[in-house]
């Protein structure tokens, strides 16, 4: 696991943030009522039940590899091998149907490209499926190759190196980094690598973000988040 530098963190008055770290599925494409939905016929049809909402719940935010784990662990026994391979085949069919940007993300990287602020994307997702639901989403050009996912790192969210990394690749320290997820897990890596975090909970519930630096609820919220004149935050030694 990587490790984030210590000490505190502050922006004061007049400054805005110097990169800016999207989390992917729930933020910026609106796919985690379909990756529920996915999870849910997945398990189901391995013999291990569970709804769409015990399945956000439960692993909103972590990867195949976690969510195997966990589900083992309830269960006591292995999932068969396949479950990897039929999970991804089931939310690539479900993002390729009904898949869309989360709303308001495309005018919010409207506002960061104007203020010249540099933004990418660290995903819990495996890379394929970034790139397919970027594409499908309408999104892909305005990443570029500026985002990480499942493999990039060996220890994924709640870990840090997934924010770690997309802060080194993108030249930024920590300190000057805020992060946006909808996750528990996220939030817990984004205060693991020393980066504060906003809290998206549109769709997740707040009490699951409480460990954000503030918590957000429409996206149309987000730019003035970023750049109020009066934001203040302390972090790693508030």
């Amino acid at each position: 696991v990587a490790t984030a530098p210590t000490g505190s963190v502050e922006r004061m008055s007049g400054a805005h943030w110097g990169l800016v770290v999207f989390d992917n599925d729930g933020v910026v494409v609106d796919s985690e009522a379909l990756a529920e939905r996915a999870m849910s016929e997945t398990l189901t049809a391995l013999g291990y039940p569970m709804t769409p909402d015990e399945c956000g719940v439960a692993f909103r935010g972590s990867t195949l590899g976690r969510t195997r784990g966990l589900v083992e662990q309830w269960q006591g026994s292995p999932l068969p091998a396949s479950f990897e391979e039929m999970m991804r085949a089931n939310i690539f069919s479900l993002i390729s149907k009904y898949l869309q940007p989360v709303p308001g993300i495309e005018m919010v990287l409207d506002c960061l490209d104007a203020s010249g602020t540099p933004y990418c994307i660290a995903s819990s997702g495996r890379r394929d499926r970034i790139q397919f639901a970027l594409e499908t989403a309408g999104l892909f050009e305005r990443f570029g190759n500026h985002w990480w996912g499942a493999e990039d790192v060996t220890e994924g969210k709640p870990a840090p190196d997934l924010f770690l990394l997309a802060a080194r690749e993108m030249g930024f320290p920590p300190s000057s980094c805020v992060v946006i997820e909808d996750a528990e897990v996220g939030v817990q890596a984004a205060r693991a690598a020393g980066m504060a975090v906003l809290g998206f909970a549109a769709r997740t519930p707040a009490a699951m973000l409480a460990g954000a630096d503030h918590i957000f609820y429409d996206m149309e919220e987000l730019p003035g988040l970023l750049f109020r004149p009066h934001v203040r935050v302390m972090i790693d030694g508030d």
